[in-house]
């Protein structure tokens, strides 16, 4: 289910040229990773500060 969002949104990009949509693509997956790995760690309070 969503791998099958993810493929649509970059068919959309990709169809309707919407190239300047990847970079913020790319930013807000590097947040959602950088959440998920640090959640259980000593930094998170730190981490969570940037917010």
């Amino acid at each position: 289910m969503k791998m099958q969002i993810l493929k649509e949104l970059f068919e959309f990009i990709l169809k309707r040229k919407k190239y300047w949509l990847i970079p913020i693509i790319i930013v807000l997956l590097l947040i959602a990773i950088l959440l998920i790995v640090t959640e259980g760690s000593a930094i998170a309070p730190f981490i969570y500060t940037l917010f």
